[in-house]
């Protein structure tokens, strides 16, 4: 990096309330307090809500003088802090919620300066603050293209308890050794006032990496020392006026910082204030200040070296060419390592005059003298319009957005300024990886130049088509990249176009099309591999294993990923029944895949869930399958320990691997409960583990006898997130196939199964603890006769909560000797509560036993039909895995995630919370809470009481917005084609389907819940 010796921070506070762990009871934080699902996730898995989070380092400021004392208090009644929000992801920024600072710089207009990456280049929504705590929101008028300043626009009417004044902008005061202030928000202080002596005036810009950066522009370097949040702050001398904006610094604990000359800030803020545009030219070639040796290097002839120096007796250095991007009016004129000597006739050594010459010749052309080892070149080159290379616009569709790529991306990677940038790779085009960074070459086989050419070949996709797209990274223009992406137009109908709106400051949302239907499906043939393999009993299983991929448009129940894949096992195949883990298929609001012999792709439905043993049936038409797909055989008795058997499974690549091995034990599942936000696990049922390493590699499959019957599933379960890694745990284990029999009889039947359960955690305790406890002898004795491989009874170790609160259930701690006359020594035997009301039973309280009718609860109620999306955060019944960990439910209205760049987000509202009032009215359901908001105005404040998972009660203010964050609901109905039906409210009105407004939050992977890097699993890619 060009000048500097460390990396470089920029000045973003980190979101309030970050915390890796549930935080201790008495902890409060400034904006709320957090809970339970603080895992803080994020989508590109790198690219947090700050692009440096330090702790404050302040310096020691100099006993000030009664003028610097007098200026100080002048500057800070016109500093604002600023609060907002990057709505979503654009161009190089991530969606975020983060604080900055700015300054008045026009009191009648209400103008404020801040930074270009605090305005953002995509939808902002904030409010500024002001030294006297008056609040007011705040517009962006411009975002400069490429340097480091932005400007709000507020209404000075709204301060009504202190004058408004602004602050001058002089650039021309800004010299070495001059003594300065930085004056602005430091480290989420409200006022921080840190004092430096300007060193350099003539630095390069700093690089910030993959992110937005400034150039074409030098920088100002001081000894001041600011931290995350005083983005935007004014660098200030001793009379009082802003000499530079501040901007970045060093982060490798130098105190040094970096600041931006005004020359253009100013220059763009005249232009507003004149109702003129603000002009910006371009001729596509970054410029850096190299020094006179460097130069001469370069083929600097002595000549010219003492003509400049003659000139400009003060400068040490000259501009030269660094990128020169393909396609531009630069390329094939000018070369990396020119020296620039004249541009239109007039030496030139600094920025500033040549961003005057190219931004008053937009549209015409200038001439360049360079030097190019020694050899003067003189060239025309054409002045591009940089507001036109630069997006202004986004378009939403099949739940990702897109837009031209920007001369930011292209010069950061040194291409060509064109072609279609997946600014939010989400929905239909998540790729394999999560970065950002993706320029789509073509979809369904059409070139795709531009957005325009891209919106156009979108239009005619229909729903649920499965197209080819061909896709670059911005790292890899070397590799050609091609996929088979499933078109989703039914989560996400409407392809919506965004378009920037300076006079408003907002973003005009316009629909460009409606989805095509999908188009009927085609009854298709296909046959099925044959293995090659010694084991005969694995060679006709094939038939009955198919593809999965179930992918989840909305994020609930805790569950951490968007999609997921797994191989299902056909238990019927005249009916299309297929049996899959609940790792897979989790939640009944998806879209299932299922492919059959490699080859038929046929829709699936979600038919059953099973509440605690880790299975869903899912269902396919079989009239669209010619193939001899063959019904497994399931087994009907239980696999014992040390039994040989045949593993057949499925590696990461989807190839069948087989090994003969043997079946090592046997026992309850014993899955942590995942600490940070609850999601279902498996509870009181068997696992299998066996004696072959495929089986930790393979998280589908099956185990076969010799006869070919199977007699378990290989099935993954989604464990707990481990806190070294901060990645989900993945068990893979088996389940005995007899314990799926009864409800598969009852669906082959037509039949809907109607479970019912106690609402307890079983685990297994030894014969010594038992004793303990208070189990006879005689009861041990029983147990000894009655299992002899193993000597075991099971404890309640975890109650869930019920609604109703069934009175003279089990506690935890008790034991269960009998249920229904039958000693219990075997997880399966507790499958006998699936089919009574009732259970008499025999335990052991306090070394007391006694006898108990034990009611047991329906499980038709447990699976979630209902979710809302209000300001960023979706809101649903509390699902039953929160019930399985939480003594008591606060109310029905549960935050099961929230998004970047919303309200939620930036005000503290956190997964796991508990919503318990609104505006002082009780919620204790979804649809008084529904109630609640949808008559709340628009861009208004309310207030929400809520509770914590750890039953810390707190009240927040919030926000409304629904012009970006409309409230919408997602209800379960049996007659829509989906299963589900949304309803938009605007203005408080119900509207059936998507509204005309809103970013496309729903589809995005900034969502968080507890979310593990990498969580995506995407189609393979060809």
């Amino acid at each position: 990096m060009s000048g500097t010796n460390g990396t470089i921070r920029a000045k973003r506070k980190q979101a309030p309330g970050q915390v890796d762990e549930r935080p201790q009871k008495q902890h409060r934080i400034l904006n709320g307090k957090e809970s339970a699902g603080e895992n803080t996730p994020d989508v590109n898995m790198g690219f947090e809500d700050v692009i440096e989070v330090e702790e404050p380092r302040i310096i020691a400021a100099m006993a000030d003088t009664a003028e610097w004392q007098a200026a100080i208090e002048k500057v800070v009644r016109m500093v604002v802090s600023i609060r907002f929000c990057q709505t979503c992801s654009f161009d190089t920024d991530p969606a975020l919620t983060s604080e900055a600072t700015g300054f008045v710089v026009d009191a009648e207009r209400g103008y404020i300066m801040t930074n270009r990456h605090v305005v953002g280049s995509g939808p902002f929504w904030g409010f500024v603050i002001f030294d006297n705590h008056e609040e007011v929101d705040a517009y962006p008028v411009y975002r400069d293209p490429v340097h480091d300043f932005g400007i709000l626009r507020f209404d000075p009417k709204a301060i009504k308890y202190m004058p408004v004044t602004a602050l001058t902008l002089r650039p021309d005061l800004a010299k070495v050794g001059s003594e300065i202030r930085v004056v602005g928000n430091d480290a989420g202080e409200k006022l921080s006032i840190l004092s430096g002596v300007i060193s350099r005036l003539d630095r390069n810009a700093p690089e910030y990496g993959d992110g937005y950066c400034d150039f074409n522009t030098n920088y100002i370097q001081a000894a001041a020392a600011a931290s995350g949040g005083s983005s935007g702050s004014p660098v200030v001398n001793i009379d009082g006026y802003a000499v530079a904006l501040q901007a970045g610094g060093r982060s490798d604990g130098a105190a040094t910082d970096y600041f931006l000359p005004l020359d253009r800030p100013l220059r763009a803020l005249k232009c507003i204030q004149e109702g003129k545009p603000v002009t910006r030219g371009t001729i596509q070639c970054q410029w850096m200040i190299k020094p006179f040796d460097e130069c001469r290097r370069l083929g600097l002839t002595p000549e010219w070296e003492s003509a400049i120096r003659h000139s400009f007796p003060k400068e040490t250095g000259m501009l030269v060419a660094e990128i020169v991007l393909p396609e531009g009016p630069s390329d094939t004129k000018i070369e990396e390592g020119d020296v620039l000597i004249k541009v239109n006739g007039e030496l030139l050594t600094q920025f500033h005059r040549l961003d005057d010459t190219l931004d008053s010749n937009v549209g015409g052309k200038v001439k360049l003298l360079i030097q190019r080892g020694g050899e003067d070149i003189e060239v025309e080159v054409q002045v591009g319009d940089l507001h036109a290379i630069t997006p202004d616009r986004f378009v939403s569709v099949a739940g990702a957005s897109f837009h031209n790529l920007s001369y930011q991306q292209a010069r950061l990677y040194a291409v060509a300024c064109k072609g279609v940038f997946v600014c939010d790779a989400t929905g239909s085009f998540r790729f394999e990886s999560t970065d950002n960074g993706w320029i789509i070459q073509t979809v369904d086989h059409k070139q795709t130049p531009d957005l325009d050419t891209f919106i156009a070949v979108m239009k005619d996709i229909p729903d649920k088509a499965r197209v080819v797209v061909t896709y670059k990274h911005l790292r890899d223009l070397h590799t050609l990249n091609t996929s088979i992406l499933h078109i989703d137009r039914h989560w996400s109908s409407k392809m919506r176009l965004a378009v920037r709106n300076d006079e408003t400051g907002l973003w005009d949302f316009t629909d460009l099309a409606d989805a095509l239907p999908a188009l009927p499906p085609v009854r298709r043939s296909a046959s099925f591999i044959q293995l090659e393999t010694q084991h005969p009993a694995a060679a006709n299983i094939v038939r009955s294993f198919v593809r999965v991929l179930c992918h989840m448009p909305v994020k609930l129940d805790g569950f951490p990923r968007n999609r997921k894949w797994g191989m299902g096992v056909v238990i019927d195949a005249e009916k299309g029944l297929v049996v899959i883990s609940r790792a897979v298929v989790p939640y009944e609001l998806c879209d299932i895949s299922i492919t059959i012999a490699d080859s038929i792709i046929v829709d699936g439905k979600v038919i059953f869930l099973h509440p605690l043993q880790n299975y869903a049936i899912i269902q396919y038409d079989p009239s669209l399958v010619d193939a001899p797909v063959q019904s497994a055989k399931l087994s009907t008795s239980h696999i014992a320990q040390g039994a040989s058997t045949y593993f057949v499974g499925f590696n990461q690549n989807m190839r069948v691997v087989i090994a003969q091995t043997t079946v090592t034990d046997i026992t309850a599942v014993a899955i942590p409960a995942n600490s940070g936000a609850p999601r279902y696990r498996a509870v009181n049922v068997d696992a299998i583990t066996v004696d072959t390493s495929l089986s930790g590699q393979c998280g589908s499959g099956v185990l076969l006898g010799e006869d070919g019957t199977v007699q378990a599933l290989w099935l993954t379960y989604l464990g707990e997130r481990s806190p070294a890694t901060s990645k989900d745990t993945d068990y893979h284990l088996g389940l005995a196939t007899p314990t799926l029999l009864p409800v598969i009889e009852k669906i082959q039947r037509g039949e809907q199964p109607k479970l019912r359960m106690l609402s307890v955690e079983f685990n297994a305790i030894q014969m010594s603890q038992a004793r303990i406890m208070g189990v006879s002898e005689e009861w041990i004795k029983k147990v000894a006769e009655d299992n002899s491989s193993r000597h075991q009874l099971f404890m309640v170790r975890k109650r869930t909560f019920e609604r109703g609160g069934e009175p003279g259930a089990l506690m935890e701690g008790d034991l269960i000797l009998t249920l229904n006359g039958k000693i219990i020594t075997r997880v399966n035997e507790l499958d006998v509560m699936y089919d009574h009301e009732v259970l008499d039973a025999v335990i052991v309280r306090d070394c007391v036993e006694m006898s108990l009718k034990l009611p047991t609860v329906p499980a038709d109620d447990l699976e979630t039909d209902r979710a809302i999306s209000f300001c960023g955060a979706i809101i649903q019944r509390p699902h039953h895995a929160v019930r399985q960990q939480i003594s008591k439910l606060y109310s029905e209205v549960y935050v099961s995630a929230r998004t970047r760049g919303s309200p939620a987000y930036q005000y503290g509202l956190a997964p796991t919370n508990f919503i318990t009032h609104v505006n002082g009215k009780k919620t204790p359901d979804l649809e008084s809470f529904l109630k609640a908001v949808v008559g709340i105005p628009d861009n208004t404040y309310f207030r929400l009481k809520a509770m914590t998972f750890d039953n810390v009660p707190w009240v927040i203010t919030m926000k409304k917005n629904e012009h970006y964050f409309p409230t919408m609901e997602w209800i379960k109905d049996p007659s829509e084609v989906s299963g589900w039906r949304r309803v938009t409210y605007e203005q408080g009105k119900p509207l059936s389907g998507e509204g005309r407004d809103g970013i496309n939050a729903a589809e995005s992977d900034t969502f968080e819940m507890d979310e593990a890097p990498g969580g995506q699993e995407p189609e393979p890619v060809l």
